[in-house]
């Protein structure tokens, strides 16, 4: 049976995936900052919604999504500003934050929901994600073994399952430094201007990246 990947291509996907999942960069600044404002679980959620946007970037590659953006332009600029807009509206509820911990602990589990939900929305909302994996995953797909769908897929599951390894060990380290941390009003105060300091850095970077 010919195998649905090769396995020096895969080999040499592993390798380049764990060092983009290990260097610092939006989705994992965006994962610190939702750990320290909701606590460990937020973060862990945050980084799963962001690894499942990742997957649906993989489908999104397999299906050719980018001629979109070539007949398109305009789609790209449209999900840009979309993204700056939610980066801007978490930084304003961030900025205007009174709470403490606890003082929200009946409502928990929508708690969690929305960090998955913003985790997911941040990713997908991002066009140069979008870019990228429409230029990183296609160099390990061979078209020559078929399947080319099922290549994306495996490649796809591979980069959500490593990054959320990777991310969700991060936003569960900085929710539980965090906890540590917030022992006053002061010190939660200062933590949720932080979080809006990163989310509205993060909607900058978005604004002022060209096509």
């Amino acid at each position: 049976m010919t195998p649905m990947v090769d396995a020096s291509s895969y080999t040499a996907f592993l390798l380049a995936a764990f060092v983009l999942c290990v260097t610092p960069g939006p989705d994992m600044m965006f994962i610190v900052a939702m750990g320290g404002r909701g606590g460990p679980g937020a973060g862990v959620m945050a980084a799963f919604g962001v690894a499942c946007a990742m997957f649906v970037h993989a489908v999104a590659a397999a299906l050719g999504l980018s001629a979109l953006f070539a007949a398109l332009p305009t789609l790209y600029h449209v999900l840009r500003w979309a993204g700056v807009s939610y980066l801007l509206y978490l930084a304003v509820k961030a900025f205007r934050d009174r709470s403490l911990p606890g003082e929200e602990s009946g409502n928990v589990g929508p708690g969690y929901r929305r960090a998955f939900w913003q985790g997911a929305l941040i990713n997908l909302l991002n066009p140069k994600v979008i870019l990228f994996n429409i230029a990183f995953l296609p160099q390990f797909v061979n078209p020559e073994l078929g399947h080319v769908p099922g290549q994306f897929m495996l490649l796809g599951i591979t980069l959500g399952v490593m990054g959320f390894c990777v991310d969700g060990s991060v936003g569960l380290l900085s929710g539980k430094l965090a906890g540590l941390l917030r022992r006053s009003r002061r010190v939660a105060r200062g933590l949720n201007v932080f979080s809006g300091t990163v989310f509205t850095g993060l909607a900058v970077r978005l604004a002022a990246a060209p096509k």
